[in-house]
């Protein structure tokens, strides 16, 4: 599978738990998408899927 995609559907999949856990994200900014708490939690998303898969990578080598 290619890198680029592999992060981009396990971040998706983070991002939509994280957004669905009223404890983390109790409602949507009048900024939608584009405002702060929501580019913080894609930021999130994305650092922890890259993480994954360099754990991932690792433990195959």
């Amino acid at each position: 599978m290619e890198p680029t995609y592999e992060l981009k559907q396990i971040a998706t999949q983070l991002l939509s738990a994280m957004l669905s856990n009223p404890h983390i994200y109790a409602s949507i900014s009048d900024e939608g998408v584009q405002g702060n708490q929501e580019q913080e939690l894609i930021a999130i998303a994305i650092d922890m899927a890259k993480s994954l898969i360099d754990k991932i990578d690792q433990n195959a080598n």
